[in-house]
């Protein structure tokens, strides 16, 4: 969804630069492709038609504000509208109980369950520094209590067991009971699903809901789902009363419209997004930051974030101090700095928060292709002795052979790393001292950074 609706709105902008204002027409024109956009990604038909009111609304004789042009004011009240259909801003978990605080997920089979309650289980640890146990009351699919202790174990919680002939209920009850006696602060429940709604399965989970009276019950949808997920959304808001919504596979999804569905035809907030599928790949759901990533406009703060969490920071000092004091740089460190780059989740993933106008003139990259080559420059460096990292100088052509037969490439291979090495080794000589200074004046700053998408 993110780039037909950036495309189309794109196009649009640049046709209406130049007019002094917003008028029926060119409003009429710009809704037309928003549309479009919006129900090729899959957005239930009655969402569409109360967007596109409430922007038309907004619109019809706005003034052009200062430097905004129509197609920049435009963008601006699409961009707030999208923030406002998928709810504005944060909505954070609830944990105001006396503990155990209880989260019910529910949700149809293949959704994602398990593996966003493990994924909840982590954030919830990490974030919230919460003692937490799961359980799954999932006993009609054989691998799915398996899976629920794996996957907590990989999140560094509790998991409680139970078994296939165990009625849901009296599961619960044990969990809850366990769990009030070890001082659990969060217990996680894990429910069956169907591959469809069904009348059996509404029946349990309500009884479930009735046992553990959970301070959170989320509804875990699949974003890929589109259409489909706005009828099981209504059957389980009637069958029970949600608290949230968790999206999961949204970095799969092309198309997106269950983003901007769900939580019109339910009437609660998106809480979390799964983003990969890592153990760590949940993101609280921002509304205005996936809006601006639906518009091409990227999530700048989401690429700090991920940036901050998998830099090692001392190892980054140490190199900053490296530069400063003039040392040289070395084949270690530029082993480093790739093995970070991978830790971050490698270059797709950071594309993606970036703004459309940048990653548009990176579109002829391969990304695949990148990645693959930053794992062969990983392989070339480990197949050189802990000596020829630290003194390139000494790679001649009898050792180049073997660093390439080590790592299984071509001698080109090992030749063009060294280049590319000794180019950013020609660099960090520039920053010595203050020479990162002079050299960002000398390129004249940031006046060549591209601009948002219809900001002119």
């Amino acid at each position: 969804m993110a780039s037909a609706l950036s495309e189309r709105l794109s196009r649009i902008v640049k046709e209406m630069r130049g007019q002094a204002r917003i008028t029926e027409g060119n409003v009429a024109d710009m809704l037309r492709e928003v549309r479009m956009a919006l129900l090729e990604a899959d957005v239930a038909l009655p969402v569409v038609r109360d967007f596109i009111a409430r922007v038309k609304e907004k619109a019809l004789g706005q003034e052009v504000i200062g430097s905004l042009s129509p197609g920049q004011a435009m963008v601006s009240i699409v961009n707030r509208e999208l923030a406002a259909t998928m709810g504005e801003g944060v909505s954070d978990i609830n944990l105001a109980a006396q503990p155990p605080a209880v989260i019910l997920m529910a949700g149809l089979q293949g959704a994602g369950k398990t593996t966003t309650t493990a994924k909840l289980a982590k954030h919830l640890i990490e974030k919230r520094r919460k003692k937490v146990l799961t359980v799954s009351g999932d006993v009609y699919r054989p691998a799915a209590i398996e899976q629920l202790k794996t996957v907590t174990a990989q999140a560094g919680a509790e998991w409680f067991p139970s078994t296939p002939e165990q009625k849901p209920v009296d599961i619960a009850r044990a969990a809850i009971d366990y769990a009030r006696r070890h001082y659990f602060d969060v217990l996680l429940v894990d429910t069956a699903g169907r591959l469809a709604i069904d009348e059996a399965l509404m029946r349990e989970i309500q009884e479930l809901h009735a046992v553990l009276n959970p301070v959170e019950t989320l509804f875990v949808v699949d974003a890929m789902q589109g259409q489909d997920a706005i009828n099981t959304a209504k059957a389980f808001k009637d069958a029970l009363p949600l608290t949230g919504i968790i999206l999961t596979k949204l970095d799969g999804d092309s198309r997106g419209g269950a983003a901007l569905s769900v939580r019109s035809v339910t009437g609660v907030p998106i809480k979390f997004a799964g983003v990969s599928e890592k153990i760590d790949g949940l993101e609280v759901f921002d509304a205005e930051r996936h809006a601006g990533r639906i518009l091409g406009m990227g999530d700048i703060l989401a690429l700090v974030e991920q940036v901050t969490a998998g830099v090692d920071m001392a190892s980054a000092q140490k190199l900053a101090a490296k530069v400063k004091s003039g040392e040289g740089f070395d084949l270690n460190d530029f082993l480093d700095q790739i093995r970070q780059m991978k830790q971050m989740g490698g270059l797709s993933s950071l594309m993606d928060k970036l703004p459309s106008a940048m990653t548009a003139k990176a579109g002829q990259v391969d990304m695949d292709r990148a990645e693959k080559d930053i794992k062969r420059k990983e392989g070339i460096i480990c197949s050189m002795t802990l000596r020829e990292r630290s003194r390139p100088e000494l790679i001649k052509a009898t050792r180049k052979r073997r660093i390439a037969a080590g790592a299984g490439v071509h001698v080109q291979e090992v030749n063009r790393l060294l280049k590319e090495f000794e180019q950013m080794q020609g660099m960090m000589k520039k920053m010595k001292g203050g020479g990162l200074m002079k050299m960002m004046k000398r390129m004249g700053g940031m006046k060549g950074m591209p601009k948002l998408p219809g900001m002119g």
